[in-house]
């Protein structure tokens, strides 16, 4: 009885090559990149805590608590993917929280705030090809989502209170 030759094609082994190989972060890129996202996540939502405290009004008010709730639900996220990844999760806080903080006015820091919020942006689109994981894909992507979203609000926000309008994507971008 004969045997069946082994596959040869570099397609059947596909599925056993190493991410990096593939065109993916490896473990360690992988824990590098989240590390940078969790530092800046943990920023924006102290830099949230501090906006729900100085709110002027309820409008205000509103907006920061949406920003607060989902950054930190992100910092959640990441530590959790952090965690799965077999990495300890940092406890560091991006220096961003103090440059925002540093600024007086409500509107000037919301401006500010979502400039962060598009370095985020642009940071998951860069990270999100290069992530294999199905799981932390998806966790990713609705973080991505989120951060859109959470940029077209402040932008409408920042509208209403300079009564005019506003472009929500490009100026935080």
């Amino acid at each position: 009885m004969t045997r069946p030759n082994p596959p040869s094609s570099p397609v059947c082994f596909a599925a056993e090559a190493s991410d990096s190989y593939m065109g993916y972060h490896d473990r360690d890129e992988l824990v590098q990149a989240l590390s940078e996202l969790l530092e800046a996540e943990r920023a924006g939502a102290k830099v949230g805590v501090g906006l729900v405290e100085a709110a002027p009004d309820p409008d205000a008010l509103a907006l920061a608590r949406t920003v607060r709730d989902d950054e930190a639900r992100w910092c959640r996220m990441l530590a959790q993917a952090l965690r799965r990844l077999g990495a300890k999760p940092s406890l560091k806080v991006g220096d961003f929280y103090g440059k925002v903080m540093a600024i007086d006015g409500l509107e000037a820091r919301l401006a500010l705030l979502n400039r962060g919020q598009g370095w985020v942006v642009r940071k998951l689109e860069a990270l999100l090809p290069k992530v294999r994981d199905d799981t932390l894909h998806a966790e990713l992507k609705a973080m991505l989502d989120a951060h859109v979203e959470n940029i077209e609000l402040t932008e409408r926000t920042l509208a209403r209170r300079r009564g005019g309008s506003a472009d929500p994507i490009s100026s935080a971008r």
